[in-house]
């Protein structure tokens, strides 16, 4: 089997050990259960979020387990365009950042270096503080549905600060200072609970934030803001209060471990009929996933350093209604609707939170899979999660075998889907657009070779 050499972004000569450009070509020889282990480091979701707190302290910070992703890249270059130092820390996988040189930025050098990063908005509550200024560009993301910042932009207006929006993105000022603020979100935002927290921390006074989020990332990131100083509680019902401080600093951090990503090779485990080690996945924080996965005929075994996943017998129809924590994550439907193609029977996913996360499903159609998307969501039926009206639907009927096809990827969670979906299918397929994928997933194809998956990359 060859593999093909490519040339990266920057001018580099890459293999399968590259972390990919967005539209890198994967050629992928299916019916080869995946069998191995891999490892996950820290969460992407908390990682770039820790990275950013680090300006708002006033000695340097350590952040370990940090994975080399695309998107911890960009964090990297958007901290060092703000004047901020990173280097390599003590330990493979750790970072030290200085923010003692943090200056302000122009709209092009932020924009050059965000790229379609969405994490430039969390950077306003820190630069505010530090600079009494933040800009902010247009901002991209995956292709999954409305991702609106006005979430964001009203809870900065409610601590004071002024927002104001030209043609070139978004200029946030602070003439007077930030203040604690009573916020209460209209949904349990992840992004604006970050938000918030990354703000209130040095704002005068108490800010009560209602209606949070309070995924296991936000509770690491409290653990990091705490480890700087920070005043952080909080309460049954999704509150939390934060006592403004005058100064923090810098913290030394390990990274909770990527749950998404844990989640997505376990699905691949289950797809594929293989058996995957996961080192570094922890029961506690995938409670929600384990009793759908065992529900969907997975086995499981929580180890110490880890938990091994396999089928357990014939793949068996479920029904998951995607929700925010302690629900089960819309990252997660995804690679597990790859799975229940293969179950026997009749499964539904019910997508709360995204309005288009669903469109992925059209290529696994093209594939063989019998699945039918309800745009407006299904009425009735016993329902744990509140209908919402952007929510669809997925009707999913198998066992129907998948074969080869030509597919691209549309965003990050369905580009791995994708991809499961080619190892799990007959014949040849070839997936496009596959570099996207690195933006979450550490050594992707490093980690698609240790599993035994056969594939090329030809473009």
């Amino acid at each position: 089997m060859t593999t093909l050499l490519n040339d990266t972004a920057d001018g580099k000569r890459t293999g399968r050990g590259g972390q990919g450009r967005s539209g890198e070509i994967l050629a992928i020889r299916g019916g080869r259960p995946l069998r191995g282990t891999i490892e996950v480091k820290g969460a992407k979701n908390l990682v770039t979020k820790a990275m950013v707190a680090a300006l708002l302290g006033e000695t340097p910070s350590i952040l370990r387990d940090v994975p080399e992703l695309s998107d911890v890249a960009v964090v990297r270059s958007l901290l060092e365009v703000h004047g901020v130092t990173v280097a390599d820390g003590d330990e493979p996988g750790s970072l030290v950042f200085d923010p003692s040189g943090a200056a302000s930025a122009h709209f092009e050098e932020i924009d050059a270096h965000a790229g379609a990063s969405r994490i430039p908005i969390l950077f306003c509550g820190p630069l505010l503080h530090l600079l009494g200024e933040a800009l902010i560009p247009d901002l991209g993301g995956c292709r999954i549905g409305d991702r609106p910042i006005n979430f964001h932009m009203d809870a900065l207006r409610a601590f004071g600060a002024i927002v104001d929006k030209s043609y070139e993105g978004i200029r946030i000022t602070a003439p007077d200072g930030l203040h604690g603020a009573n916020i209460e979100l209209p949904y349990p935002s992840v992004g604006a609970t970050e938000q918030v927290l990354l703000t209130a921390v040095k704002a005068k006074g108490v800010t009560e934030l209602k209606n949070a989020a309070i995924e296991p990332e936000i509770m690491d990131l409290i653990a990091v803001l705490q480890k700087m100083g920070a005043i952080i509680s909080y309460e049954p019902n999704r509150v939390i209060l934060i006592e403004g401080v005058e100064s923090l600093r810098g913290y030394d951090h390990r990274s909770i471990f990527d749950r998404n990503e844990a989640v997505s090779w376990a699905c691949a485990a289950l797809a594929t009929d293989g058996e995957i080690f996961v080192d570094g996945a922890k029961q506690q924080e995938m409670l929600t996933f384990l009793n759908v996965f065992r529900k969907a005929g997975g086995w499981f075994d929580v180890q110490e350093h880890g938990i091994l996943f396999r089928r357990g017998g014939p793949i068996k129809p479920v029904v998951v209604e995607t929700d925010v924590h302690p629900g089960y994550m819309t990252d997660w439907q995804q690679p597990l609707i790859v799975a229940l193609t293969q179950a026997e029977g009749e499964s539904i996913v019910h997508e709360t939170v995204y309005e288009n996360r669903l469109g992925f499903t059209q290529a696994l159609v093209k594939m063989g899979a019998d699945i039918v998307v309800h745009p407006h969501g299904l009425e009735g039926g016993a329902r744990r999660v509140p209908r919402r009206a952007l929510e669809q639907a997925a009707v999913i009927n198998g066992p129907t075998p998948l074969h080869g096809a030509d597919i691209e990827v549309p965003d990050l969670r369905g580009g791995f889907s994708y991809v499961v979906a080619a190892l799990a299918a007959e014949g040849e397929s070839t997936v496009s657009g596959v570099g996207i994928i690195s933006r979450g997933y550490e050594k992707f194809f490093d980690k698609l070779d240790a599993l035994g998956a056969d594939f090329d990359i030809v473009g």
